[in-house]
């Protein structure tokens, strides 16, 4: 599991999944939350703006990403 920080509250999924360098644009995020590929917190997300706080947890291709907080 890679931990990927934050400084605000939350972010929402499309610029979770660019940050942890999963897609490089917002088109190529849609089109795999479209297909239902990505998920949040065990579960399928089709919401591109899903917001993602600390302690949340995305997978995407077995590959599984934690929302952690940073000072």
């Amino acid at each position: 599991m890679e931990q990927i920080g934050i400084h605000t509250e939350f972010i929402k999924l499309d610029a979770f999944l660019k940050l942890a360098g999963v897609i490089q644009t917002g088109g190529q995020a849609r089109e795999l939350i479209d297909k239902q590929l990505v998920f949040v917190n065990g579960e399928t997300c089709t919401q591109r703006g899903k917001k993602l706080r600390p302690g949340d947890s995305v997978v995407y291709d077995g590959q599984e990403y934690r929302v952690v907080a940073e000072a």
